[in-house]
């Protein structure tokens, strides 16, 4: 059962994340069962060495994980994340696709897949949710 009516009804309560926000971090798209989140890469989000900082991608990819935890059972809180970053960026925007792979009675399972907008895998988190 979704929590959220509508995408501006999700945006409004997300949107309170100010860490995420500030860092420039979109809510694209949320169904019953997938959100979707971007970022425009900026020299704001860069490292010494001109990448994109690992902390920006891991920020993009726990909002989208919040956003679908808390559509399938608000309130749930992070339990345990991992992220494997698998390829730099290569294009001006980032994006994270959230899908369900198991919703239980007291925890769920969700995986972000980030990209860029050429299409090159960025990264992968799995982060487990704990419902409160």
């Amino acid at each position: 059962m979704a929590n959220f009516n509508s995408l501006q009804e999700a945006r409004e309560f997300f949107y309170k994340d100010q860490f995420a926000v500030t860092t420039g971090v979109v809510l694209d798209e949320i169904t019953e069962d997938e959100a979707v989140c971007s970022l425009e890469i900026t020299d704001n989000h860069r490292n010494a060495y001109g990448g994109v900082m690992g902390g920006v991608i891991f920020t993009l990819a726990d909002f989208a994980f919040a956003v679908l935890s808390n559509q399938i059972h608000q309130l749930t809180v992070a339990q345990q994340v991992d992220i494997h970053y698998l390829s730099a960026p290569k294009g001006d925007k980032l994006i994270a696709k959230a899908t369900c792979r198991k919703s239980g009675r007291t925890s769920s399972i969700v995986n972000v897949d980030i990209s860029d907008d050429t299409g090159r895998d960025v990264a992968q988190f799995i982060g487990t949710g704990f419902k409160l």
